[in-house]
């Protein structure tokens, strides 16, 4: 992966003139990522490329977060003409990777990031939007756009509309005044900065404000990592204790915003293979499917859950989605 064009000049202007870039593994967007070196100091380059992306709303996230005593990246020099940013590194230590050689310490890095939640949402919401029905029933609508059509499978589509809006519409009076949502906090993007208890957060720009479950089932209903089902019903108790929460309605809420981001995700691995030819988010479904089936027993999710009986085939839903042919 090459480095982008014009960022020498931007590393000099901000002090790091004649520095190493070496890439790191790209993600689902269009970002990319070089670790920058010089001197023994390191730093970390996000490149996100106009009109494709833009890091003004990372830029206010970051700040925001750092503001209030949330541990985002120092921001270190930007150039959003040509969407560079030089940002503090964290690091090696994801959360997920971390777990994968020390598993004994899971149920303590758990606790640090529910706890970590738990205080991002006694803060006052940020400067960001609000998380909109029309906003939830759009991300729900990627898994009629575009798993569907990959499975050949003919739905009713305004049907599976109405059912998300009276789903989501129950709980939108309870996300009121609502919290700061980050929208991807899950193991992936959370750094452990020498320390358990210290983690570092990434990938925070596309915060709304919005209801306090949505990035807790984030985090415990992990697409990238197995997380046990003891292990989210004792870290959903540790948050609701810490939040000081109704535990059933709270958990019927969870519940919903767990089957709404589920099936969000189903659709938008779809389009990763279909649209993008990135392949490698497929084998991820099955994982997804299981938390969005269990999601789809809570009686909050009557309507969607109707919808799934009607539509989806049987032997697909017992097989978590199942196998894609390349």
């Amino acid at each position: 992966m090459k480095p982008p064009s014009g960022v020498d000049e931007f590393l000099a202007s901000a002090g790091w003139a004649g520095a190493q870039l070496k890439a790191l593994d790209g993600d689902a967007s269009f970002r990319r990522y070089f670790r920058v070196k010089r001197f023994g100091s390191s730093a970390m380059l996000m490149d996100a490329p106009p009109p494709q992306e833009d890091i003004v709303p990372f830029l206010r996230a970051a700040r925001w977060l750092g503001d209030n005593g949330m541990r985002a990246p120092e921001i270190y020099a930007e150039d959003a003409e040509k969407g560079f940013v030089l940002l503090e590194d964290f690091g090696k230590s994801r959360m997920r990777d971390y777990l994968d050689q020390w598993p004994d310490d899971e149920v303590e890095v758990y606790r640090s990031a529910v706890s970590a939640l738990a205080r991002l949402h006694r803060l006052p919401p940020g400067p960001f939007l609000d998380y909109t029905l029309s906003e939830y029933l759009r991300e729900a609508a990627l898994f009629t756009d575009w798993y569907c059509p990959a499975r050949g499978l003919n739905v009713d589509i305004e049907g599976y509309r109405a059912a998300w809006e009276s789903v989501i519409g129950e709980l939108l009076p309870r996300q009121r005044p609502g919290v700061t949502v980050l929208r991807d906090y899950h193991a992936e993007n959370i750094m452990l900065l020498g320390t358990l208890q210290n983690q570092g957060l990434l990938d925070f720009q596309d915060a709304l404000i919005g209801h306090p479950a949505y990035d807790l089932v984030s985090l415990l209903q992990d697409a990238r990592r197995d997380v046990s089902q003891e292990l989210e019903a004792v870290m959903f108790d540790h948050y609701r204790e810490e939040a000081g929460v109704d535990g059933d309605t709270f958990l019927g809420d969870y519940a919903r915003l767990g089957a709404q981001r589920n099936a969000k995700i189903v659709g938008i691995f779809v389009r990763l293979w279909k649209r993008d030819r990135k392949t490698r988010y497929l084998p991820l479904i099955a994982r997804v499917w299981k938390a969005l089936e269990r999601d789809l027993t809570h009686p909050a999710l009557g309507p969607v859950a109707q919808w799934f009986d009607r539509n989806i085939p049987r032997k697909l839903r017992e097989a978590n989605g199942g196998n894609f042919t390349l």
